[in-house]
């Protein structure tokens, strides 16, 4: 037991855990094969081409973007923003590649299943947006308040000092 972190490089039980997610995909994987192996590996084909070719560009360009206007800024922030940034943008982004037939309007047959119109998806997915992107600003703006606060207290604690 004591070898394992030499030569895996982690925790036993880390390398537990992703055996089991691995089995669990190869089960997964065996199970949707067995059942449309065509679609499912056009899907696959699809997915990563769609990702390597088309939305990692994407969101580099978008992330470079960002770091160039932080750079710009003449004063650095304590704190550096660019992740208060980037979580909401990524799951606001899933949310949107997931749901996207639904927030675009060009999925027909799911207003039957879902007992919903298809134009409230939008007004919804921008909410949940907006939501998000708050919350992510608020942490943030509590964030410098601490860093400020501890700031004050070492400038007073300096000061009493001499």
């Amino acid at each position: 037991m004591a070898r394992t972190p030499r030569w895996y490089g982690a925790n036993p039980l880390h390398l537990l855990v992703l055996l089991c997610s691995f089995a669990l995909s190869a089960y997964a994987c065996l199970r949707l094969f067995a059942v449309r192996p065509v679609e499912v590996a056009v899907w696959f084909v699809g997915a990563a081409v769609l990702h390597d070719l088309i939305l990692l560009p994407l969101y580099s360009l978008a992330d470079l973007s960002a770091l160039a206007v932080l750079r710009r800024e003449r004063v650095v922030p304590k704190a550096p923003w660019i992740n208060h940034l980037r979580v909401p943008a990524f799951l606001s982004g899933l949310l949107l590649l997931v749901w996207f037939p639904l927030i675009l309007g060009i999925s027909r047959p799911y207003p039957a299943a879902t007992a919903l119109a298809i134009d409230v998806y939008l007004p919804r997915w921008l909410i949940v947006t907006a939501v998000l992107f708050g919350v992510s600003a608020l942490a943030y703006a509590l964030r410098l308040r601490r860093i400020r606060k501890a700031e004050r207290a070492e400038k007073r604690v300096a000061g009493s000092g001499r």
